[in-house]
Formats: structure tokens, sequence, C-alpha cells
């Protein structure tokens, strides 16, 4: 599998295992630490998939997916959004913003790789 997963978290501990976990899965992974430099990161990397998180310092996850949405290049790269934030509303404004997928945290690995792995056979 040679699908490419962008991981745009500020989280370091979330960052070192969500890398390590889709590594052994046999994805190529980038990192980003905020939501200017994952915005920036794409253009180079194209990622199948990014992994984003809502709560992030320069740019929400929210604001980079709608930017993603808006670009061209970028519209087609699935999104899944992780997020503390649980509620109906937050999921809702993130689907209609257009994520693909909005997972709470703390979240199972096991089922995100699942996600990841359904949603990037369907591409």
């Amino acid at each position: 599998m040679d699908k490419k997963i962008l991981i745009a978290d500020d989280e370091p501990n979330i960052v070192i295992s969500l890398e390590y976990i889709m590594k052994k899965e046999g994805f190529q992974v980038a990192v980003a630490n905020d939501g200017e430099a994952a915005l920036a990161m794409m253009a180079d990397f194209l990622p199948d998939l990014v992994l984003l998180d809502v709560m992030m310092p320069k740019k929400s996850g929210y604001e980079v997916c709608q930017q993603m949405r808006a670009d061209p290049k970028l519209a087609a790269i699935k999104v899944v959004m992780l997020t503390a934030k649980g509620r109906e509303s937050e999921l809702a404004k993130g689907l209609a913003l257009g994520a693909d997928a909005y997972i709470t945290k703390p979240f199972s690995t096991k089922e995100l790789v699942a996600r990841v792995k359904s949603m990037l056979e369907q591409a």
C-alpha cells in the first residue's frame, strides 16, 4: 500500500502514536503541528488522507478543511477530523465543512486504522 497520510495535530503524544501506527500499517506519513503547516505541506506531499485535529494553532482544523475543499488540487483528499469536541454541533460543523469522517478523542487506534483503510479503499 503506497498511500500517503498527513497527520495534522499539535499534541506530541498523539502525533507520535499515530505516526508509529500508520507507518507500521505501511503508509507514508508526514506530520504538521499547526493548520498553516498542514496546508503548506499538502501542496508538496499530496496525501491521500489527512488526520486533522480541530483545535490547532494558526488555523483550526475547520479552517484547514474549508480551504482544502475550496482548492481544486486538495479537494479530493479524504479528511478525518480528530477532536476532543464531541458535541453534535461540532460534528455537524466538521461534516458541513467537508470532513469525510469525525472521530472523537480518545479513540481506539484499531478502529481508526480500520476506518482509514476502508476510506482509502473506497477512494
